[in-house]
């Protein structure tokens, strides 16, 4: 085969590679849609409904609790019915709970499809950036997989600019908000019609003939049985049970895993993401349509920093990123507590720590933490720890929103932004004394690493 007929070959399969990527990658979209759009909602939901901190907390959490759920099933379902079949799953749900949470009569019916809702995201956002570094031959990757990630923060935005579009509806805005996230589910579903189960999975149930298949898809006929004995060693590799995962060997990165997912939301971020619209018109001071005019440019910083971090991560290192994110964000936190109390009445000016803190966010922990939870642990228990470490992520993201109204009723705004400052400086110490830098590592040399340290 020429050059010339090579060079067009490859490019003809990084663009269907890439199409696959961003077709499962629309879940990131549902996740950031889903999680981030009771932002504006709660302003109507809590007038329509009258609302106190307790009720206002449950209808926020319930969907995170959802996604914990989802992320803890995810990963024996897909086992068992397929990558593709679980997505496909979880995008008709998603839809399903949109609806439903639209067109809820009570309080009740509310909690229940955004539950729904919540294991739809939380299976989601397990699941497909599975599948796409399953589907994505290695030179390609890295790069997709990063999809999902900005997909999600894409999904943010857009829930942040529609709940801006639809604040000016005078009764039920909140239901519009929830409904519209019906028409990126069904777009979804419609994606995943067209692309096919994943090469590995189909190697695990024994079907070699159709996993080839897939893979003359996105490589070179020169290349696939490669890729399929490679898929076979690893798949032999993955011999590691959830005890293993708690075992003497692999206590330290298994429970550095864990930390970095509690760290990555104990640290307050969606405070913000869930919770701006109060913050900025309760605390800043803003009117009801300039907290939503404050979420859009929350949402637009937090997208070109989460770009920045991808650019970043492999140049700067895993730790000095997260470093630089805990250290800015606590700086932040502390500057927008103290203007709290002294500067109450200046919205601009408060605004600008919450910009600063998100974009520390962003660059580092963001994005940092996922790679380094992928990174940390060996291939044969890595899937098992991922589900683990997901699954716990999500348990912190409800615990945090389920206390934050509360604590600011207990013991005031800038003193729960200080304690989660706080939360920041601690956490700055226990990476910088217990977080090796993984950059330029082969996984082997990390595994190796874990075996010294406990030697």
């Amino acid at each position: 085969m020429s050059d010339s007929i090579l060079v067009r070959h490859s490019a003809a399969t990084g663009f269907r590679v890439t199409l696959v990527a961003v077709s499962a990658g629309t879940a990131g979209l549902l996740a950031g849609y889903g999680t981030s759009i009771i932002n504006g909602a709660l302003v109507s939901l809590r007038a329509e409904f009258s609302l106190d901190a307790l009720q206002t907390e449950l209808v926020t959490t319930i969907l995170l609790w959802g996604c914990a759920l989802g992320a803890a099933l995810a990963g024996f379902l897909s086992d068992r019915y397929g990558r593709r079949a679980v997505l496909l799953a979880a995008g008709t749900l998603f839809c399903f709970s949109a609806l439903g949470s639209a067109f809820s009569a009570t309080l009740w019916q509310l909690f229940v499809a955004r539950a729904a809702g919540g294991v739809a995201i939380g299976s989601a956002s397990m699941i497909a950036p599975l599948y796409i570094a399953e589907i994505a031959p290695a030179r390609l990757r890295g790069r997709l997989v990063t999809v999902n990630q900005l997909a999600m923060v894409v999904g943010i935005l857009v829930a942040f600019i529609s709940n801006y579009a639809l604040a000016g509806i005078a009764h039920g805005a909140w239901r519009w908000m929830f409904g519209l996230g019906a028409l990126p589910a069904a777009v979804f579903c419609l994606l995943l019609l067209w692309i096919p189960e994943s090469p590995r999975w189909l190697l695990q149930r024994g079907l070699r003939d159709q996993a080839r298949a897939v893979r003359l898809q996105f490589s070179s006929a020169e290349d696939v049985e490669g890729e399929l004995a490679e898929m076979d060693r690893a798949i032999g590799e993955e011999s590691g049970s959830y005890r293993e995962l708690f075992g003497r060997a692999l206590r330290k990165p298994m429970t550095l895993a864990i930390l970095l997912a509690i760290i990555q939301q104990a640290t307050g971020i969606n405070t913000v993401l869930y919770y701006g619209s109060i913050v900025f018109s309760e605390h800043v001071g803003a009117s009801a349509s300039g907290a939503m005019g404050m979420n859009i440019m929350v949402g637009v910083v937090n997208l070109l920093f989460t770009i920045a971090a991808f650019f970043g991560i492999d140049r700067l290192g895993r730790k000095p990123l997260l470093l630089i994110a805990t250290a800015g964000m606590g700086a932040c936190l502390t500057a927008f507590s103290l203007l709290l109390i002294f500067h109450s009445g200046n919205a601009l000016l408060l605004l600008l720590p919450i910009l600063g803190y998100v974009a520390f966010f962003a660059f580092g922990l963001g994005s940092g933490v996922w790679v380094c939870m992928a990174e940390l642990l060996p291939n044969r228990v890595r899937g098992r720890a991922m589900s683990v470490a997901t699954t716990v992520l999500w348990i912190a993201v409800s615990v945090v929103a389920a206390t934050f109204l509360s604590l600011i009723r207990i013991f005031s705004a800038p003193a729960v932004f200080l304690g989660y400052a706080v939360i920041c400086a601690l956490s700055y110490l226990y990476i910088q004394f217990n977080l090796p830098e993984t950059k330029n590592r082969t996984l082997e040399e990390i595994a190796r690493l874990w075996q010294q340290n406990r030697d």
